[in-house]
């Protein structure tokens, strides 16, 4: 982890942060009619964007590597829990795919954009 002077608020907001993520793709599904066919693998490439940034940001980059692996196998699991309950919920590797495909525009961000973004909100913050 950088060197963050807020670690422990950084570590509570990405533990309800992954609960979430984990909550919404367990929960028992009520899909709304009007959403266009496969609006879902949007949804998934959009969440996994949005966590490959959030973890890339609060790591250095020689570690994005094991940010990418932690993902992967976090919706692999996801996938075979989805798989294997009663919830209206099955597992899809599409839905991995989308996935991996968030994991990496979420990588390209961090190592052009937003990588280590955590510490410029704490620096920035510190000078307000």
């Amino acid at each position: 982890m950088l060197p963050l002077a807020h670690a422990p608020a950084w570590i509570v907001a990405s533990v309800l942060l992954v609960a979430a993520v984990l909550y919404v793709s367990l929960a028992p599904l009520n899909v709304p009619a009007d959403l266009p066919t496969h609006f879902d693998k949007l949804e998934h490439a959009a969440a996994y964007v949005f966590l490959a940034v959030w973890f890339t940001g609060l790591v250095a980059r020689p570690r994005y590597w094991l940010v990418a692996v932690t993902l992967v196998v976090f919706g692999l699991m996801i996938e075979f829990l989805q798989a294997t309950m009663p919830f209206g919920r099955q597992g899809d590797p599409w839905d991995v795919l989308a996935n991996v495909t968030g994991i990496g525009i979420g990588l390209g961000l961090a190592r052009w954009v937003t990588g280590g973004w955590a510490l410029k909100v704490e620096t920035w913050r510190s000078r307000s």
